[in-house]
């Protein structure tokens, strides 16, 4: 079938009625759930864009010649890459980058599932290969928009899952039978959990298991309303307000929730890897699914700076602070860091190369430096609209204060602006307190901060991995060439 309309999305929750539970009670339907509707309502968009910009956002599928979502092209050409990446940035222009979990960023996942399902076919279970590949027709051809979880939970760090005093928590192989694989446990964090159709299970990327994690060791993907599967959702950061108030909170609030598994049955159509530790560790790298989905990431990180930017220059102009040195200099920061970031995109694509499943694969060099950076500078992105907004930020009335005949006209005088009556800046100044200040603009902030794993750890890799011999041996090269005699020492004058 072709792409999903964003009334056949809200439709199929309707229908999937998942298991979500938020502030201790049972979701009865996310779609109209005040927790919810804002991000259902953005994800509906997101698909209704397809069919507005079909020439963008679709291609005929090769396999039904329907018309399908072009973020789950597998490109073959740099232009096939350029033109799949062009197809995000449509999404991402309508998020603005608050929505880290887009159907684009698991779509990669999937779009490298139907080139590299060998991969999966290794070890004790080929089967799995062919799993893989009619995993991704399926997730194509139905237009199945996915959470997903890597992590087990945070119990004793200082332990592998086998060694945990309470070794079932994390999710776990109970038993194997005709039907498939029954799992049980605890994993973490699921984004978008309740308001998407089915869940990927899949290992982390940065923490690596060893052969006594084998029972945790698992790659499956069930629908979101299997029975066993709860989704236990933190806090919504959306208030029920309306858009003037909470202009993206409202919109783009995605939501985060732990996952419960009770004896759930995985049929054996859908598992990828199973028990396998080895495989799980490799799976990302060598199916080069890392590399596209950073690409999306480095996308999406993009479309969030050229917003902040532009919230920021706009704050600045509201209040005639943009001929100050200092303001200009902070400008100018986020302005360094959004090129940057365009020029690693411009990089990773236009040095791409085909892998060996014959996928057109950015440059992971450039990816890889821009996914390590943006989470130690992005928290400073988001201090610099702060500062500039100042106390402006702390005194911006409601959309009600406004409407209410007695203050109104007050409030609309007392917070006028250079060129922009009070209930203009104030719109303003509310975005830039959403984006940064509120609950959902912290946790904006936290989660771009940990969104690959943690920094020190990611930083680490990222410095273990780097030619670090070559700019060494530059080095030893230089001195040898020196016209400098060494001198005798005797061995007595060592310490």
């Amino acid at each position: 079938m072709p792409a999903k309309t964003g009334a056949q999305y809200i439709e199929n929750l309707r229908k999937a009625n998942n298991n979500v539970y938020i502030h201790g009670e049972r979701v009865e339907d996310v779609t109209t759930h005040s927790a919810f509707k804002g991000a259902v309502n953005s994800m509906a968009r997101l698909y209704d864009l397809q069919y507005e910009k079909p020439e963008k956002m679709l291609y005929t599928s090769p396999t039904t010649g329907d018309k399908v979502g072009k973020t789950f092209m597998v490109p073959e050409t740099v232009e096939q890459l350029i033109e799949r990446r062009e197809a995000i940035m449509e999404w991402q222009g309508v998020t603005k980058g608050l929505m880290g979990r887009a159907p684009d960023y698991l779509n990669s996942e999937v779009m490298t599932m139907a080139k590299a399902f060998e991969f999966y076919g290794q070890g004790s279970n080929p089967e799995f290969a062919e799993n893989a590949r009619r995993y991704a027709e399926y997730a194509r051809e139905n237009d199945i928009s996915l959470t997903h979880t890597l992590i087990h939970p945070q119990v004793n760090r200082s332990k592998m899952q086998a060694d945990q005093d309470d070794a079932n928590v994390a999710l776990h192989v109970v038993e194997k039978n005709d039907d498939g694989v029954v799992v049980s446990g605890i994993r973490l964090l699921a984004t978008q959990a309740g308001i998407t159709d089915e869940i990927f299970v899949f290992p982390s990327t940065v923490v690596k298991s060893g052969a006594k994690d084998d029972p945790y060791s698992l790659a499956f993907a069930i629908p979101n309303n299997t029975p066993g599967l709860k989704y236990l959702s933190r806090e919504s950061f959306d208030y029920g307000k309306n858009s003037y108030d909470h202009p993206v909170g409202s919109q783009f609030e995605e939501g985060d929730a732990i996952v419960s598994f009770d004896n759930v049955l995985v049929p054996w159509d859908r598992v990828f890897i199973l028990e396998d530790s080895d495989l799980c560790n490799r799976a990302f790298a060598d199916t080069s699914a890392v590399v596209h989905m950073s690409h999306q990431v480095i996308a999406k990180d993009v479309a969030k700076l050229e917003f902040l930017l532009g919230v920021t220059l706009k704050l600045m102009d509201s209040i005639g602070i943009d001929g100050f040195q200092h303001v200009k200099d902070k400008g100018t920061e986020i302005m360094l860091t959004l090129e940057n970031m365009k020029s690693h995109l411009y990089r990773a694509e236009h040095n791409a190369k085909l892998d060996k499943w014959g996928m057109m694969t950015p440059d992971f060099e450039a990816l890889n430096a821009a996914r390590n950076w943006f989470p130690r500078v992005y928290p400073r992105m988001t201090e610099i609209l702060r500062i500039l907004g100042a106390s402006g930020l702390m005194g911006i009335p409601t959309y009600d204060d406004f409407s209410n005949d007695e203050i109104g006209p007050i409030l609309n005088r007392a917070m006028q602006g250079k060129n922009v009556e009070g209930f203009e800046r104030v719109q303003l100044f509310r975005l830039a307190w959403d984006m940064t200040m509120s609950s959902f603009g912290t946790r904006q902030t936290h989660y771009e901060y940990y969104f690959f794993g943690d920094p020190v750890k990611m930083g680490m890799a990222y410095f273990d991995q780097y030619d670090k011999d070559s700019l060494v041996k530059e080095v030893d090269e230089f001195l040898k060439q020196q016209d400098v005699k060494r001198p005798n020492f005797n061995a007595t004058q060592r310490v």
